[in-house]
């Protein structure tokens, strides 16, 4: 049985006091008994930092995405994929600066990897290019019609001012046709290619690499939806007026670089010997 004991206001009231006395000394005693430990500070946030163009940008340059592309490019081009060592390899290239007069009957020029020939197609003055190497080309073949007047008004036949496969060859119109036409040759260029060069090149537009719009516009494009569709930049137009950048500059980066992902470096030049550079060759901003 709980035995009930009686305490009088006064005494209820001095327990109050000093039972909150000892609250506040306990708390007062655990806030002042010893430094107070704060969680470390989380590290700063690892995420790459930057647009999203910016971030695509600087993946490219990475060897690893590089051979990604490169494997998933031969997939849908066909072909074997090159190793980075075979991608790194010079180009053979040829040239012929000396000046050549090609006319209709006569017989066809062999020089620089190609055989040209002067035809009349339809009311057309037309130059036939043969690939006469082991390999697919890229080709460049300077030309004049002679006499040159109204030649953007001659028919189009389409053609692939880009490349040459192994044994085939291109007839692309020159001017229309007047008795007495010629063709003046003053350069030729051609670049032995790998199969993914090859498809790699076809993708990129002829004005890119500097191919006059006289031959340009009766280039026909590739069927497929990842074909490139850029303006030569005027900073690459200004370097080929300068002749800082030539035909085979552009061309070789572009057989090893899918258009659709990298930029032509100003600074590049083709490679002259066997792993002179490691690819992908990029922008120092990327």
């Amino acid at each position: 049985m709980v035995k009930s004991v009686s305490i009088t206001d006064a005494q209820f009231r001095l327990g109050v006091l000093i039972t909150g006395a000892a609250l506040v000394g306990a708390i007062a005693m655990l806030r002042f008994s010893g430094p107070v430990t704060l969680p470390p500070k989380p590290p700063p946030p690892t995420n790459p930092v930057g647009t999203s163009s910016e971030l695509l940008t600087r993946s490219s340059a990475s060897p690893a995405v590089y051979r990604d592309f490169i494997a998933r490019d031969a997939a849908a081009a066909g072909v074997r994929a090159p190793t980075l060592e075979e991608l790194s390899r010079k180009l053979p290239y040829r040239i012929d600066r000396v000046g050549h007069m090609l006319s209709v009957g006569q017989p066809a020029l062999d020089v620089a990897g190609v055989r040209l020939r002067a035809l009349r197609v339809g009311n057309a003055l037309a130059l036939e290019i043969a690939n006469a190497t082991g390999s697919d080309i890229a080709y460049h073949v300077v030309s004049t019609p002679v006499p040159a007047a109204a030649c953007s008004t001659a028919p189009l036949v389409a053609f692939n001012a880009m490349t040459i496969r192994r044994g085939g060859h291109e007839t692309r119109i020159e001017c229309v046709w007047r008795a007495g036409s010629a063709l003046a040759i003053t350069r030729i260029e051609t670049v032995e290619l790998p199969p993914l060069s090859t498809w790699y090149l076809d993708h990129v537009p002829p004005t890119a690499v500097g191919i006059e719009p006289r031959i340009a516009r009766g280039h026909h494009d590739l069927d497929d939806a990842e074909r490139c569709a850029f303006a030569l930049p005027q900073a690459v137009r200004s370097g080929l007026e300068r002749e800082e950048i030539g035909w085979r500059d552009l061309v070789d980066f572009y057989a090893r670089h899918r258009c659709q992902t990298y930029r032509f470096p100003l600074s590049y030049k083709a490679f002259s010997s066997d792993g002179e550079h490691s690819v992908p060759v990029v922008h120092a901003g990327m």
